[in-house]
């Protein structure tokens, strides 16, 4: 469960800890107050879309903490090797910053938004006024129905199959183009298959050309430094070379050698100096003859090379891509010639995995269609607990439009009808229900598909939207019954839902120095009697308006005690 709500330089609150309670939470204040903001700053724990409009004026960022305990064993936790510390807290911060960057930590520990919404999912649920919109939606009735039902295995086996008959499907359409723009895109395959093929594309031979290119622009002053280099050592008819003077000075030394051992040292480096000039003159020499250049081998390399630029702007930016491109090319026309053969097999592979997603369609409709009585059952058990005990509820299933008569959801339209009235005739709820009836319809569905979850923690932000009197009453005493296996926190302007609340939080705004600020304020009995008086009669508090909002109290604390689990 949510424990505790930390709230920095959010919009209008400046700072607030909110320390939740397990069971039925609520929150009440005027219009604007900044109720929103919590439940804001709930989904901002929670990993959902955040804006940096809501960093307080003036602050550099903003800050939400947030304290979950008793916790289950989440799959989050197992997929990503991390969970709650030692005492069972978990701790999840995220700041917002004004350049739209979120920081966000669970345990210290860095992750995510993407993470963090993974994880906000299984934490908890936040329920706003506007979900009750989403019934108007038929395309949501499907969701809703899969939500309820136990038909993963069945929702898991159609979609293999549709998936394995639509791309034979997409692969048919491919083959399948008209006999005009089969030719032209023959002709446009053969004129680029026999202008890579002409051109002979070697693997690495540009890199080979390019070096070759360097080599030939540069020859003049290679043979001019190498020949200069040979003369230096090997000399010409004028002048000795450093070889012949190393020679000279070693006949020198061959006398002053018999006379004197030091001679005789500095004669055998001599000795061996001269040989290393001999043989550098020699490989020099070598060198020099090994130059090649064919005239007219520069203007050849330049054009080859211009033929590989021209091509690459076509077919890939190196010969191997091209090569690879002129593969696909081959196979592309191979299919396109041979189509008529390869469509007549794909279209027999087409209609058996036709007939595999037809029986794995039907097998999920019958699964959902079970799973539809059950639904019908506690929606209506549910709504005559919110007074609509006259309502009947229907799913209506259609067979869906389109090819095949499926789509990847499976092989059903599925509508909610409803008759709010005795004698009525079942009609589609967008037509017919109320805005009062629709947030009842929603927060029966909601309880419904939420007994199937792990999900600890349900926010309910004025879901209470067009509800009054009677009917308010048995929504705060359902909220009640959901207080006893779930945490609730339930934003609202009703007094029959704050006072079935367990611990009830006021926020207030107020103003200081020119800025306006809201705190949040966990009320005693006494306070709550203040705050219920408020919700029914505004701003003029009787003593009558006070006995009334302590009765109201003490009519929740016995429907709590008379059904006590």
């Amino acid at each position: 469960m949510l424990s505790l709500l930390h709230i920095e330089n959010i919009a209008v609150i400046q700072t607030a800890d909110i320390q939740f309670d397990s069971g039925f939470n609520a929150l009440t204040g005027e219009t604007g107050a900044g109720k929103s903001i919590v439940v804001d700053a709930i989904g901002a724990i929670i990993g959902e879309r955040t804006s940096r409009d809501l960093i307080r004026t003036g602050a550099k960022s903003a800050l939400v903490n947030a304290v979950f305990t008793a916790l289950p064993d989440l799959p989050w936790f197992q997929e990503n090797g991390c969970g709650p510390d030692e005492e069972g807290n978990l701790l999840i911060q995220r700041e917002i910053q004004p350049d739209g960057k979120n920081i966000c930590r669970l345990n210290g520990r860095l992750i995510t938004v993407s993470q963090l919404r993974q994880l906000g999912r299984q934490l908890l649920n936040i329920h706003g006024q506007h979900d009750g919109q989403q019934l108007l939606d038929e395309k949501c009735h499907l969701e809703y129905l899969d939500g309820f039902g136990a038909t993963e295995e069945e929702r898991m086996a159609f979609r293999i199959a549709y998936e394995a008959l639509a791309a034979l499907t997409r692969e048919i359409s491919a083959l399948q183009m008209n006999e005009a723009e089969k030719a032209r895109r023959i002709d446009n395959l053969q004129y680029q298959i026999s202008e890579l093929e002409r051109a002979q594309l070697q693997p690495g031979e540009e890199e080979e050309l390019t070096c070759r290119r360097d080599l030939l622009r540069n020859a003049g002053k290679l043979i001019e430094s190498v020949e200069g280099a040979h003369l230096a050592l090997s000399g010409d008819e004028e002048r000795d070379g450093a070889a012949a003077l190393l020679g000279a000075g070693e006949n020198a030394l061959h006398t002053a050698a018999r006379l004197s051992p030091q001679a005789s040292e500095l004669l055998d480096k001599l000795t061996e100096l001269r040989c290393a000039a001999d043989d550098l003159a020699e490989q020099i020499r070598d060198l020099r003859e090994s130059f090649d250049f064919e005239p007219g081998e520069l203007d050849e390399i330049e054009s080859r090379l211009d033929v590989l630029h021209r091509l690459k702007k076509k077919y890939g930016g190196t010969v191997e891509e091209m090569l690879d491109y002129l593969e696909r090319c081959k196979k592309e026309l191979d299919e396109i010639q041979f189509s008529s053969d390869k469509v007549a097999r794909l279209e027999k592979e087409r209609d058996k995995a036709l007939d595999a997603a037809g029986k794995a369609g039907n097998v999920l409709s019958a699964a959902r269609k079970k799973c539809a009585k059950a639904l019908e059952k506690r929606i209506q058990s549910e709504l005559a607990q919110l007074d609509m005990p006259k309502v009947r509820f229907q799913v209506q299933f259609q067979p869906k439009a389109g090819a095949y008569g499926m789509d990847e959801t499976g092989m059903d339209e599925v509508q909610f009808l409803m008759s709010a009235n005795v004698g009525e005739d079942l009609k589609p709820i967008q037509k017919i229900a109320s805005g009062g009836e629709l947030a009842r319809i929603m927060l029966a569905l909601k309880n419904v598909l939420a007994e199937n979850d792990q999900v600890g923690t349900m926010v309910f932000d004025e879901v209470d939207t067009g509800v009054s009197g009677r009917a308010a009453q048995k929504v705060a005493e359902k909220l009640a019954d959901v207080a006893r296996s779930k945490q609730v926190l339930c934003v609202t302007h009703l007094p029959q839902l704050a006072a079935m609340a367990d611990v009830h939080f006021s926020v207030e705004k107020g103003e200081r120095a020119g800025r306006t600020y809201t705190q949040v304020e966990r009320l005693d009995r006494s306070r709550r009697k203040e705050e219920l008086a408020r919700l029914t009669s505004g701003e003029h508090i009787t003593e009558a308006t006070l006995d009334a909002a302590g009765e109201l109290l003490d009519g929740a604390e016995l429907y709590k005690q008379l059904h006590k689990s």
